[in-house]
């Protein structure tokens, strides 16, 4: 079993953990949530043995294999299979093996090797490698592409497949959905449930934890706190418990508030000044109740659109899609006001590409797209992270779109996004990848759109941030489309959904818990289509795909350099960040002598903080344009 003894660490000048007791026994899938900046990934970080506790100890079982997704994915041509498979490390220790035992001529070594390779399924490796692949969203030929032809979002797919590979008695998964589409999560999802190992996972997405671990452990106030249940189940016991918690807290603030009144009225007494001290006495020992904070640290809404005209848009037969292949082909519907739409279908279907189309920022090829006069949308997408100005502030974005706004009026709006404080005058270079989509989400709602088309508005949001957005999209007056694989969103903002599919836009028969098994039989489809071509036909069919993939990689060509500088940029400052947290375990520098020279670290280890969210944003900003760009293309 997995165990946390009396353990204590911290991160620079800030504590995260303390004084904290954990047992995990082997099979539990436990759900770890918390604030932004607890500390959930620290955690991880400890279990992995990259930090190290100030006190306590982690106790894992010896012999246990750790799984856990990287990071950074290297630049390498070697194919997108061959890496996935470097994931089950036995497996590769034992192919080096049996190739040293084949050199030397070693008979007998050699049969020992094959039978240990074939106990633990080598034969099947690729299969099963491929197989991952495919529920990650890749295409059928798509894992013998090389590593260095993918876009970062879809590195970050494979190396999920990587560590899903192994064959590992803890997994550790840190937002493992982040990069995926709908269809994507909901084949995690199933994968987890039958992991058989210890399961570790931080998730914003409330539904993926409910259908994935029976335990959840929160971390709030420096504390662990284990509840049995899923998310929603654990949301349930701690309201429970928070209201026990204020009904303890009032009653004890009656009883301290008699006590005082008590030691005013008779402290000058003779014969009541021993009762007024025991009072005073038992004050002092009165272990304090804090109040229960539920409330979110989020509060918005919008604003009534100032013109609702019926319908703020209809298309007729549209035709889109890039160069000369269409996407979607004879679509026609209208959007009046009220309409709430959720978009379902498989990647590359073309839902972003409909959202584009809606938004202006695709042209059609043919049909009619009509526009009121009075329409204001609202457009979200990841790119539009990209033309926030790096070295204003959220308080100057907000002003240029509303310059008649008094500053305070500004800055009261800005706080209920999590802009609170100096906050709101901060450059926003070194926001993170979630507080620069809250201030996106933040300018769209200032404009009082009509017509709110969101693609993927959750990435990077926390969980409190993704409940007050749903409550206020559940107020809105205008129309919405949207397009997200946070399935408790589309539940309850959408009030019909839509498959996008074949290249046409039409009702989807079902809700979205029947979404699974439409993907499947789709799925089943397509293998039985693929079984009955010809090899002409498929032999055509990769060769048109091999010289798409050429213009694409051509036409990616500076997207791919901007990433390979920021990736070394990374690893520069990583190295450093380390050096620089080695530093600071010295006993010395916490002598009195050595003040300037912890300060002077201190403040070095804030700015290079900064630089690594800085340039991490950037990076996952590129990576972001990189896959938007192919999943266009596709």
């Amino acid at each position: 079993m997995l165990q946390l003894k009396d353990l204590s660490f911290r991160r620079g000048p800030n504590r995260l953990l303390e004084a904290s007791t954990l047992t995990v026994y082997p099979g539990w899938r436990v759900g770890l949530v918390g604030a932004n900046g607890c500390g959930k990934s620290s955690l991880f970080a400890l279990l992995r043995d990259e930090l190290h506790a100030d006190t306590g100890e982690v106790v894992i079982p010896a012999g246990w294999e750790i799984a856990h997704v990287a990071q950074h994915t290297p630049d390498t041509d070697r194919p997108a299979i061959e890496f996935a498979l470097d994931g089950d490390r036995e497996l590769r220790r034992l192919q080096s093996e049996l190739a040293e035992a084949e050199a030397a001529g070693e008979g007998l070594r050699q049969a020992e090797l094959h039978g240990r390779l074939e106990s633990i399924g080598a034969y099947e490796a690729e299969s099963r490698a491929a197989r991952l692949l495919h529920g990650l969203g890749f295409a059928p030929g798509d894992e013998r592409r090389p590593v260095n032809s993918y876009s970062g979002g879809w590195r970050m797919r494979l190396a999920l497949a990587r560590t899903l590979m192994c064959r590992s008695d803890l997994l550790l998964l840190d937002e493992p959905t982040n990069h995926l589409d709908l269809d994507a999560v909901i084949w995690l999802e199933g994968w987890l449930k039958a992991y058989p190992g210890t399961l570790l996972l931080i998730s914003h997405d409330r539904d993926f934890l409910d259908a994935v671990v029976g335990h959840t452990l929160h971390l709030e106030h420096q504390r662990l706190t284990l509840y049995t249940g899923n998310y929603s189940a654990f949301e349930r016991q701690r309201a429970e418990r928070l209201a026990q918690q204020q009904a303890a807290y009032v009653r004890q603030q009656r009883e301290i508030a008699h006590m005082h009144s008590f030691v005013e009225r008779f402290r000058a007494k003779a014969t009541k000044a021993r009762q007024a001290q025991s009072r005073l006495k038992a004050l002092e020992r009165m272990e304090l109740i804090a109040p229960a904070h539920i409330d979110s640290p989020f509060r918005f809404g919008f604003e009534p659109a100032e013109n609702l005209p019926r319908p703020l848009l209809r298309l007729d037969e549209a035709v889109a899609g890039y160069g000369e292949r269409p996407i979607l082909d004879g679509v026609g519907f209208s959007l009046d006001p009220g309409d709430r739409i959720g978009l379902l279908g498989r990647n590359g279907a073309g839902k972003s590409t409909l959202i584009k189309l809606l938004a202006g920022t695709l042209p059609l090829q043919s049909g009619r797209c009509e526009r009121a006069q009075d329409l204001k949308i609202g457009y979200f997408a990841q790119h539009q992270l990209d033309q926030l100005r790096p070295d204003d502030s959220p308080l100057a974005h907000l002003r240029r779109l509303d310059p008649q706004a008094t500053e305070q009026a500004l800055r009261d709006y800005l706080g209920g996004f999590g802009f609170a404080g100096d906050r709101a005058l901060e450059p926003v270079a070194p926001l993170s990848g979630g507080e620069k989509a809250r201030l996106v989400l933040a300018l769209i709602i200032r404009q009082r759109p009509n017509l709110l088309l969101l693609d993927e508005p959750t990435n990077h949001l926390d969980l409190e941030m993704r409940q007050a957005l749903a409550e206020a999209l559940q107020e809105f007056d205008g129309a919405l489309v949207l397009v997200s694989h946070d399935r408790h969103l589309l539940r309850v903002t959408s009030d019909d959904l839509w498959l996008v599919d074949g290249g046409a836009v039409r009702p989807f028969d079902g809700d979205l818990d029947d979404y699974p098994a439409w993907l499947a039989g789709r799925q089943f489809q397509d293998e039985q289509k693929g079984s009955t071509a010809g090899p002409s036909e498929r032999g055509g069919e990769r060769k048109q795909q091999r010289r798409q993939a050429a213009e694409a990689r051509k036409a990616l060509q500076p997207l791919r350099t901007r990433e390979k500088t920021l990736e070394r940029r990374l690893g520069e400052l990583g190295e450093r960040r380390a050096a620089l947290e080695q530093e600071l375990t010295a006993p010395e520098l916490y002598e009195p002598a050595a003040k300037d020279r912890l300060l002077t670290l201190l403040a070095e280890q804030r700015q290079l903080q900064a630089d690594l969210d800085a340039t991490e944003t950037a990076w996952l900003e590129v990576c972001e344009a990189i896959e938007q760009f192919q999943t266009d293309d596709a």
